[in-house]
């Protein structure tokens, strides 16, 4: 394993995780700059959490550019282009830069370009896993620095992987696929919530589980496919487990969307357009949706 300098941009439970495991692995130089690290209601946590990993505290940019070869940005998506714009005129070309928080594809351009004329080579990061993963945490990357920072980190015990050269791949893998992740939990909290007021959330629970207790693309197949002849009915039923929530005092939010969405294929026409038969594959069901999807502002979702 090879010693490289590595800096933390923020030092939140993303970067104090990864930095205490890989001073832990034997990697010298960690060094980070936060903003609240001097100054703010957390800055005693992160100043806790650094002195117990042997984790170095910057107070600029600067000192982070002078003392680091590998940055990694772990601020908030909304917080990407700022620091990477603060850090960007201390950069040269023997530093690689990786920005790991979530946010768009956009927003990682738009770092990347931030930081163009500074000679650093850059890759967007995204995160597909959750700190309890500790150092294996798994991070796709991609850009031209993708594979530099792979190699320079991987020996020490963190799981990177490539997935293209073009910046923002990663970002988008992890951003499209939060639409699912994120609408579980929503959908979770609603779900629940009503089943406990009927006195009933360990049975709904266990009976969701049979269901979903499928290998995922096989699940994802089936109702995507089943979904372009049966929208009618299923969006009837959600409107119906709306009208259950609410009737126990749940807003039925994520419950109405539903709905919505249901209603919205079912309006496309296309039992009629595969008469009435389930199509071959997810592929065929999404290809006939986007066919007839209402032009760009045209109305349509």
């Amino acid at each position: 394993m090879q010693q490289v300098k590595l800096g933390f941009i923020g030092y939140g439970e993303i970067g104090s995780t990864l930095g205490a495991e890989l001073r832990g692995a034997g990697l010298a130089e960690v060094a980070s700059f936060d903003n609240g690290a001097f100054d703010g209601p957390y800055a005693a946590l992160i100043q806790g959490r650094a002195g117990a990993a042997g984790v170095a505290l910057l107070r600029s940019p600067a000192e982070l550019a002078e003392r680091c070869d590998i940055l990694v940005g772990v601020t908030p998506g909304s917080a990407s282009v700022s620091s990477a714009e603060a850090i960007a005129p201390h950069l040269t070309a023997r530093h690689l830069f990786i920005d790991i928080a979530s946010a768009t594809p956009k927003v990682k351009q738009a770092v990347a370009a931030a930081l163009a004329g500074s000679g650093a080579l850059v890759a967007d990061g995204s995160i597909v896993g959750t700190p309890k993963d500790g150092l294996a945490l798994p991070i796709l990357a991609s850009g031209p620095a993708a594979e530099a920072v792979r190699d320079a980190l991987v020996p020490w015990g963190m799981k990177i992987d490539p997935v293209g050269p073009e910046l923002g791949t990663a970002s988008a893998i992890k951003i499209l696929r939060s639409v699912l992740i994120k609408g579980i939990e929503a959908l979770l909290d609603e779900m629940l919530l009503g089943a406990r007021r009927y006195g009933l959330d360990d049975a709904v629970l266990a009976s969701a589980s049979k269901t979903l207790a499928r290998p995922f693309p096989e699940l994802a197949a089936g109702l995507l496919t089943t979904g372009v002849i049966h929208a009618k009915r299923r969006a009837e039923e959600a409107g119906m487990a709306a009208e259950a929530l609410a009737d126990v005092g749940i807003e039925p939010m994520m419950t109405r969307a539903t709905e919505a969405r249901l209603q919205w294929v079912e309006a496309l026409a296309l039992k009629e357009h595969f008469g009435g038969r389930v199509p071959d594959s997810w592929q065929d069901a999404l290809a006939a949706i986007e066919a007839r999807m209402p032009p760009a502002g045209g109305g349509g979702q």
